[in-house]
């Protein structure tokens, strides 16, 4: 979140009108389980974080302690949950019924908010039903998903669901700019934010996103049929993305000096830190794929343009599966595929562009 002073934690969720309403008017008459549905970035983790707040505290302060310590991820009856490997498994899913279970340390309620269940495992399906047909009433579940996908109409008929929608450029283009970015910064990241408010923040900070995005296009036509090359390019972009990735870094050294010190000046337990520092680490890694995914979108669309040029069936046949495999690794990227040896295998594949077929 920006470090402009808000009001309430609402106030991070930008572009979601209609949904924020919603949740508000839903805190009234909580039910056990909230289904969250849209494209990642598009406010839904922020609004989950409000909503838990103001169940537990009748506002979304975040000012408070308990709304600290949940926009951190670190309060002892809002617990939040994310997948470890392709998917959430069944084992995890047990290990969600049995802390369910278990009563609120230090409130009315616990929360569970579950990230990702659109990559939930048909057992784990299966495990939480059981949950959700007989719910136990100390505990609310908010599942996060970027999509309803078919494995999630049983367990979307048993919650309210909440739609977002994908957060436009032109919103998050005026949302920079008042918080004093300029106009073309704010345009340029805004559009390579793909919906983000968060990520586009941090690309307006960024002044290589330009070198960057250049990096992409000129694959297709720095390539020469070597492997050589082809390795070289992945290391060139990959170094690319480790530098982007200081002003996040840099950000979270902010974020755990601020802690320590209130720690220091309050005497505070359970302050978080390790939820803190888990968060961070979930952050970069959504930094990295999200740059990689901006990147790749960038090469498909030289593939593309090449298709429309090029002289012969063959080479049109050609671009056609270039782009193919490059929507496939972009796919990948979500399955926590090693990012170095996946664009190795992508740019090996890939056909050269005479700079002639993009004219």
């Amino acid at each position: 979140m920006s470090n402009a002073l808000v009001s309430s934690m609402w106030d991070a969720v930008i572009g979601q009108p209609h949904a924020v309403e919603l949740l508000q008017r839903l805190t009234e008459h909580p039910v056990h389980g909230f289904l969250l549905v849209g494209p990642e970035g598009c406010g839904k983790d922020e609004a989950a974080r409000a909503f838990a707040t103001t169940l537990l505290t009748g506002a979304a302060d975040p000012t408070s302690r308990e709304g600290r310590l949940i926009a951190q991820q670190g309060f002892a009856d809002v617990h939040e949950i994310w997948r470890e490997g392709a998917s959430i498994s069944a084992e995890m899913a047990q290990d969600i019924v049995e802390s369910a279970s278990r009563s609120p340390i230090e409130s009315a309620l616990k929360i569970i908010i579950l990230h990702e269940v659109h990559l939930m495992a048909e057992a784990a399906v299966v495990r939480l039903l059981k949950t959700f047909e007989e719910p136990t009433a100390h505990v609310v579940f908010v599942l996060l998903a970027d999509s309803l996908v078919p494995s999630l109409v049983t367990v979307a008929s048993r919650c309210v669901v909440v739609q977002f929608g994908e957060v436009s450029a032109d919103i998050i283009e005026a949302q920079l700019i008042s918080e004093g970015v300029a106009q073309a910064t704010a345009q340029s990241a805004s559009h390579g934010a793909a919906g983000s408010i968060e990520r586009a923040r941090l690309l307006a900070q960024d002044g290589a996103y330009a070198a960057r995005r250049l990096a992409f296009s000129s694959v297709p036509t720095s390539l020469d049929g070597s492997g050589s090359v082809a390795l070289a390019l992945v290391d060139d972009i990959v170094q690319r993305i480790e530098a982007a990735t200081v002003p996040l870094e840099e950000q979270h050294k902010l974020e755990i000096e601020e802690l320590e010190k209130r720690v220091k000046a309050t005497g505070e337990r359970g302050s978080g830190r390790k939820a803190l520092l888990e968060a961070h680490k979930r952050q970069l890694r959504r930094f990295r794929s999200d740059e990689l995914r901006s990147g790749l979108a960038v090469l498909a669309g030289v593939y593309r343009d090449a298709m429309s040029h090029a002289h012969n069936a063959h080479k049109t046949h050609d671009y056609a599966e270039a782009v193919a495999h490059i929507h496939t690794a972009m796919h990948n990227l979500g399955l926590n595929a090693n990012e170095t040896l996946l664009l190795q295998s992508l740019f090996l594949r890939l056909p050269i562009v005479r700079g002639a077929e993009l004219l």
